[in-house]
């Protein structure tokens, strides 16, 4: 079987290692294709070396631009790759261009597509990660959403076939690096922090950071902060910031460090010692849970309502006013404070990836992948 494994972000290269890794121990060599959709240093390359990921197949260079032109380039590009390759199936994870990009290239090819991680759904239609997310499910032939609620949107949506709940790879990355973290990251000695000492934050949804307003509502909130703060910034967010002339401000404000983007180990580490995290990321909601630590997400909707209904996440928005009483309150209170913390991890018992290869391998019959769909039986 030759599986093709396409990413191009930060929450791509942590989640997909475990399948990675599952396919090797089953002697089988998946063919990775990084698109380059995070092209920095910061955003990319230290995660692959931190992951143990530097064999890349190919790196395709796509870069910045518009929605339309980086999901164009990368469909352009992965195309000309699974047209040489020819592999079995692709794989992709997620809610990204690179995703869409890779589901569009791979189904027109007529290469069955692997969505790792369908079936989230904000229901904001404004978010572009909620298109990819839609448009990716409805192309793809075998389907692995995270939890039972991911399964039940695909059932709204009509799509029941070859669907397998199989937990999320983010458990299997945490577990597996959460010690390794501790032990190897001096983040906390460099930048003078005790554990439970300070707050987390990171800020980059369009949503958030494209808005003067609501980049003024972000600095509003941090400058109240009763706690200690620590922000690896995007690359987006610092040009944002920059050109609403903003960035002095941030500067100013008293006891907020702001860093640049950090390496998985580092961020991890951060992570796990936070008294609170803040955060409008996705992934990092799944991380806070995973690693007991209170969320609040500065967003008003979430494609990961089980950390709200588990206890360990609250939406709490750009209002001020309620990111502080909550800030405030797990700060003061110590019954609630834990009641967030213990709060249970919706997202299964790190062996998705495991369960993702076993499945996709039980497909492969007579030379190729055996779905139940009209285009590839």
């Amino acid at each position: 079987m030759k599986p093709a494994i396409v990413f191009g972000t930060r929450p791509e290269i942590i989640k997909l290692p475990p399948v990675v890794r599952a396919f090797e121990k089953e002697g089988i060599r998946p063919l990775l294709i990084h698109t380059g959709q995070h092209y920095d240093y910061e955003m990319s390359n230290v995660f692959l070396e931190e992951l143990e990921l530097q064999r890349i197949d190919y790196h395709l260079e796509v870069g910045s631009g518009s929605q339309a032109e980086q999901t164009g380039k990368a469909m352009i590009k992965i195309e000309r790759v699974l047209m040489d390759e020819k592999p079995d199936v692709t794989i992709v994870q997620g809610d990204t261009n690179t995703v869409l990009a890779g589901a569009l290239a791979s189904v027109k090819l007529r290469i069955p597509v692997a969505h790792v991680e369908a079936g989230l759904r904000s229901f904001d239609r404004t978010m572009p990660e909620e298109i990819n997310r839609v448009l990716t499910d409805h192309a793809s032939d075998v389907l692995f959403p995270p939890t039972e609620e991911a399964r039940r949107n695909l059932e709204r949506e009509g799509i029941t076939e070859n669907v397998y709940v199989t937990g999320n790879t983010i458990v299997d990355a945490v577990l597996q690096n959460s010690e390794i973290a501790e032990q190897k990251s001096r983040i906390l000695e460099e930048l003078s922090l005790k554990p439970k000492g300070y707050i987390l934050i990171t800020a980059h949804r369009a949503e958030n950071t494209d808005s003067r307003e609501n980049l003024e509502k972000l600095i509003g909130i941090f400058e109240s902060l009763s706690l200690p703060a620590v922000y690896p910034m995007h690359p987006r967010t610092e040009n944002r910031l920059k050109a609403f002339g903003l960035w002095e401000r941030v500067g100013q404000i008293k006891d907020l460090i702001v860093t640049k983007p950090l390496g998985y180990l580092d961020f991890l580490r951060l992570q796990k010692n936070a008294k609170i995290v803040m955060t409008d990321s996705g992934g990092v909601q799944e991380e806070s849970i995973i690693l007991n630590v209170p969320c609040l997400t500065l967003r008003y909707n979430t494609e990961r309502p089980e950390t709200i209904e588990a206890g360990g996440n609250v939406l709490v928005g750009l209002e001020k006013e309620r990111v502080l009483e909550y800030v405030n309150r797990l700060i003061e209170d110590e019954e609630f404070y834990k009641r967030m913390a213990n709060a249970p991890n919706p997202f299964g018992d790190g062996k998705a990836g495991e369960r993702i290869a076993s499945i996709l391998l039980g497909m492969y019959d007579g030379g190729k992948l055996v779905v139940r769909s009209s285009r590839f039986i």
